[in-house]
């Protein structure tokens, strides 16, 4: 189904200023709905927090023992956790799309896009309630990781810091979903490809082990990946002794520039999905 809404909406007949008024109306709308099912139905954001917590229960557990990975003057599991937090957006976040999938059979999303919502903000708005669920698995993870005797830093700007870090990466891996879901248009070819991606993302980064550790080819991959520079900015942030190997204004800004290439890609492919 073509959508019937305007491209841009009355782009040539209002000021640049109502126009950025209006595009931040419509996806703080759309966060708005996004975020009422999630308070109706908050059980997947329980479930999927299953894995980093044995994640961290177990397997940091072991190699902790093991002391197989070089870590400086950080025990592994402190290590690991900023990882495991970003494992835990990127798995959350990544499934996302499948829910443009179930709007598109329910009807819903051709009823959005004949709205005059700008098909970015549609986009965004779905970004920012992924990354208030995100939020959500920062939480889970933080009191998981205290329990464990983890040194985590609890002051005000490392805290804030790791706030707008899993906000971007949990709104960078939505929107990447959402281009999946406008390309695939089944949920079941969606969900293979979720799984076939989730785990390359994973161990093509420094989530459990230092970029020094790996060989050159894979260095190379992780230096692409989009998961590295959040788990980087995670790592120097969330933990005592932590430090950033791109520096952390870097990481941020490179999980800037992906979203916001992802964000013109979902909104040209978004009405395509219906």
């Amino acid at each position: 189904m073509k959508s019937l809404a305007h491209d841009e909406p009355h782009a040539a007949s209002v000021s640049p200023v109502a126009a950025a008024s209006s595009f931040v109306h419509y996806a703080l709308a759309i966060a708005e709905v996004e975020l009422r099912k999630l308070l109706r139905d908050p059980t997947e954001v329980f479930t999927r927090s299953v894995q980093p917590i044995l994640w961290l229960l177990v397997f940091g557990q072991v190699l902790g023992r093991a002391r197989a990975i070089p870590t400086g003057a950080m025990s592994y599991l402190d290590f690991m956790t900023p990882g495991i937090l970003a494992q835990s957006v990127l798995f959350t976040a990544i499934f996302y799309g499948i829910a443009v999938i179930w709007e598109r059979d329910l009807g819903i999303l051709q009823k959005m896009l004949v709205t005059p919502a700008y098909r970015g903000a549609l986009v965004l708005g779905k970004a920012a309630s992924a990354g208030v669920r995100g939020l959500a698995q920062t939480v889970i993870i933080y009191l998981v990781a205290f329990l464990f005797g983890i040194r985590l830093r609890f002051e005000v700007a490392p805290v804030l810091g790791v706030i707008l870090a899993v906000v971007l990466g949990s709104a960078l891996f939505s929107t990447f979903s959402l281009v999946i879901a406008c390309i695939v248009k089944t949920r079941e070819r969606f969900m293979g490809i979720g799984q076939v991606l989730t785990m390359p993302l994973f161990f093509a980064s420094n989530a459990i082990y230092p970029l020094e550790m790996m060989p050159d080819w894979l260095k190379g991959i992780a230096k692409i990946n989009p998961l590295t520079y959040l788990v980087d900015a995670l790592r120097s942030l969330m933990v005592h002794g932590g430090s950033s190997a791109f520096g952390l204004g870097n990481d941020l800004l490179v999980q800037v520039a992906v979203l916001a290439v992802l964000v013109v890609i979902a909104a040209r492919l978004y009405p395509s999905v219906a």
